[in-house]
């Protein structure tokens, strides 16, 4: 990992000269022959040596400022401008981008290889990066991973410089403070840390950088190489990082304390710290009125434990725990089961599992189809299964409704971890009824409640128990009495409204009230 693109095969980054040839040449030994490296030089009239190059990758950069910059760049030349005017001219009345000197070999290739366009002035012992970057780019759509009804419909895109841009757009703030560095030996990834200085915690912010350069690896594709890399609580734990391809949601968090990482080339960007009940709150949260809000944050907790404890209740229930049940269900429930060759384990684990894989081919299959193949593929075969006598209908509905309940977790992270779980707790109550749920359930309450993430407790709120946090916790208060941001590490700039402040109903109210006392 480099904070700047250095030369994998020198450690130190070599000074330019001021020959334009020799940059030229060493510009064709480092970029060897790819067809798409352009070098175009610009000659003055009656002069057999070139005064000008300009240098990009083709596909990188937008052709119509291209062509402006050369325009004007060749009527300097033609004029027979001395090299030393040209590059004054280049620093006061560039005619497009932004402009920066490079005064090393390593900087200049950065720069080609990021979409800039270089400019080499014979006689100068700098270049010129000047910033068209262009090129195909998707347009920014709604996000497809955390749909709302009511909400911004704008999501990030794959492209760093956009995303940053959105982010902006919210925030127009000079406190909002933007760091970059690059991960990945040969992809030279971009990589932008966030953040509101004077909200989030100096020693979270020290501790992500810090965790970010001790990375080394070849190449950074996407946010998750850099979330498992830098996450607490090693292998098989709960998300500690958490990741959000809306705009709106890195903003509210900015403004709460938390750090936002954005990685070029993927519309998710990652959150940190992240608390145990952040994977359950949506952005729409904040948009609907309080009691709503509330209410679908109960449904979403309630349909987390019914995703990951159904199966396995029902398997320790029928198998083990007979008495547990009233009479009426256990006797429907034995007339199901009566012609059912499987035992109630390995019925749940095969239903588990063929829904496991309709999901997948839904997922994988082309968008016209997929659809229909999950459809088709649900009904036909729990009816058909049913019928031929291999699971009985309650098995059905219960795996149906675990599956439903797991969709309703906003946080797809926190769901795949739920569908994971949910299969060791249904063989440990196939194995020991209520006894293995336990068994199964304490390791899980207690990664949760010793787990932390970048020194913040997992489970804050609860453990410890935060009077001002539990305003945005499972209910969400009205706005107007969340006058403090939520606690995670320190007290910097907790107070986000007037502590005396009033919403409008209540100050008209005392308003009135007063001529009469």
């Amino acid at each position: 990992m480099r904070n700047s693109c250095e030369n994998q095969n020198s450690r130190h980054s070599k000074e330019l000269t001021s020959s334009l040839e020799q940059t030229v040449l060493v510009l064709q030994q480092k970029m060897g022959k790819s067809t798409d490296f352009i070098i175009r030089e610009l000659s003055a009239p009656l002069s057999s040596s070139p005064s000008i190059a300009v240098s990009y990758i083709a596909g990188l950069v937008d052709q119509q400022l291209l062509t402006k910059l050369m325009e004007a760049l060749a009527l300097q030349v033609s004029e027979g401008v001395p090299s030393v005017h040209i590059e004054a001219w280049l620093g006061t009345q560039l005619p497009v981008g932004s402009l920066k000197s490079i005064y090393s070999e390593d900087g200049m290739i950065s720069s080609i290889l990021d979409g800039e366009t270089i400019i080499i002035v014979n006689g100068s012992n700098r270049v010129f990066a000047v910033a068209i970057s262009g090129g195909a780019k998707r347009a920014i759509e709604e996000p497809t991973s955390q749909t709302v009804i009511r909400g911004p419909k704008e999501g990030f895109t794959e492209d760093i410089a956009t995303n940053i841009a959105l982010l902006r757009r919210r925030i127009k703030s000079p406190d909002l403070c933007i760091e970059s560095l690059r991960i990945g030996k040969y992809t030279q990834t971009k990589v932008y840390v966030s953040y509101i200085q004077g909200i989030a915690d100096p020693e979270v912010v020290a501790e992500i950088m810090k965790r970010l350069n001790s990375i080394e690896i070849d190449s950074v594709l996407e946010s998750g190489y850099i979330e498992e890399f830098i996450q607490d609580g090693g292998i098989g734990c709960f998300p500690t990082i958490y990741n959000t391809e809306r705009p709106d949601s890195v903003a509210g968090g900015l403004l709460e304390g938390v750090v936002a990482i954005f990685v070029d080339g993927t519309p998710f960007v990652l959150l940190a710290p992240a608390t145990f009940f952040r994977f359950f709150t949506s952005s729409e949260d904040y948009y609907e009125r309080y009691d709503l809000s509330s209410f679908l944050r109960i449904i979403r907790l309630a349909s987390f434990a019914v995703s990951l404890f159904l199966p396995a209740l029902y398997i320790a229930t029928t198998t083990f725990q007979q008495e547990m049940l009233p009479t009426t269900l256990l006797i429907s429930l034995a007339a199901q089961r009566e012609n059912i060759p499987l035992p109630a384990l390995l019925e749940a684990l095969i239903m588990e599992l063929t829904f496991e894989v309709i999901r997948e081919a839904g997922i994988r299959m082309p968008r016209a189809i997929g659809p229909a193949i999950s459809i088709v593929g649900a009904l036909v075969l729990g009816q058909a299964a049913v019928q031929a006598g291999l699971v009985s209908a309650a098995m059905v509905i219960v795996v149906s409704f675990t599956a439903i309940s797991n969709f309703v977790i906003p946080s797809i992270t926190m769901a795949g971890v739920v569908r994971l779980l949910r299969f060791v707790l249904m063989i440990l109550a196939g194995s020991f009824g209520m006894y293995g749920i336990l068994v199964g359930f304490v390791p899980i309450l207690f990664r949760i409640v010793s787990a932390q993430s970048f020194g913040v407790p997992y489970f804050m709120t609860i453990t410890p128990i935060n009077k001002t946090n539990l305003k945005d916790l499972v209910i969400r208060a009205p706005w107007w009495l969340m006058k403090t941001r939520p606690k995670l590490i320190g007290d910097n700039n907790r107070h986000r409204q007037p502590v005396k402040s009033k919403p409008y109903a209540q100050q008209a109210m005392e308003h009135k009230r007063d001529p009469l006392e």
